[in-house]
């Protein structure tokens, strides 16, 4: 193999490569729980100037989320095969630079909220980073295995900006939606750490895999499968949403415990991981989100027509 030499590599960064450190994969089910979440709090159509700056302003929070995430795992990244290339790993974007455009989106997304949606879709958005950035990379991620059972809530905040935005306050039903995704994000994520789980032992992070092993992982997996659920099925009984919702609820959280069934059933039987069912669960735990809020959306529309 011929190594690649300095003046092979860019000089320069790109816009493409400040994009890359928003991990706009990662966002993309960031915005869609915020937008739907919109819908819900609007009961109809919020408005297409809302939902632009809101989606733009969420991103960009997000992105700056991530920004730092990147400046401060760059020693972790470089002995990931899947991370090592990153920008501010590979020494294409310094940690200055990076912090720079970081501090810029963050502080932009934070004015755009508080002008044109509401001081409270702000101060949820802020706090949203600060969770990511502060509770979980600076000090769960690398101390606990439970780092992403309390730093996932990070990922519950953007409902909650959405509906903020929306109405300016936050009702039982938003909060509802945030625990959703609070006891949703450890089935999620844990499903992808049991594929990947020796490229965290070998950089010292304590994933439940790494720590407790596959057996206890996938029990656990079942057991929050188990809350979310619960949970999504509630805000039916207190007159949240109706039919369309609760069907629906139903449908996708039966095949979710069926997947994650497949998986504890698999490893309980002394069988080591594999994809081919550890990937089917990950994949449809994004799924299952996605379309449970746009059930949400849609039941609370048209009960709204029907009022």
């Amino acid at each position: 193999m011929t190594a690649v030499t300095d003046s092979a590599a860019p000089t320069r960064a790109t816009w493409r490569d400040y994009l890359s450190l928003t991990k706009p994969k990662v966002i993309s089910l960031l915005l869609w729980t915020t937008l739907t979440a919109m819908v819900m709090a609007a009961r109809g159509w919020p408005g297409l100037w809302l939902l632009i700056v809101v989606g733009l302003a969420g991103y960009m929070s997000a992105g700056s989320a991530g920004v730092f995430n990147m400046i401060i795992d760059r020693d972790i990244d470089l002995k990931m095969a899947r991370t090592a290339q990153r920008p501010t790993t590979s020494g294409l974007i310094s940690a200055q630079n990076a912090a720079i455009f970081g501090t810029t989106l963050q502080v932009l997304s934070f004015v755009m909220l508080w002008v044109w949606g509401s001081p409270l879709a702000a101060w949820m958005s802020l706090a949203g980073f600060l969770t990511y950035v502060v509770v979980y990379t600076l000090w769960l991620k690398r101390t606990t295995w439970h780092n992403i059972v309390l730093g996932g809530a990070a990922g519950c905040f953007p409902p909650l900006v959405g509906w903020a935005a929306v109405t300016g306050d936050l009702n039982l039903f938003a909060w509802f939606l945030f625990a959703i995704i609070f006891f949703w994000t450890p089935v999620h994520f844990w499903a992808l750490a049991l594929m990947i789980k020796d490229e965290y032992r070998e950089v010292g992070i304590p994933m439940l895999p790494v720590v407790h092993g596959d057996k206890l992982t996938v029990a656990q997996i079942g057991l929050y499968a188990i809350y979310t659920v619960v949970l999504s099925v509630m805000p039916v009984f207190f007159r949240e949403v109706g039919a369309i919702y609760f069907v629906s609820a139903a449908l996708l959280g039966g095949l979710l415990l069926q997947r994650s069934w497949v998986l504890y059933r698999h490893v309980m039987a002394g069988n080591a991981v594999e994809r081919r069912v550890a990937v089917p669960l990950y994949l449809y735990s994004m799924l299952y989100l996605a379309l449970l809020f746009v059930a949400g959306a849609l039941d609370r529309v048209v009960f709204a027509q029907l009022l």
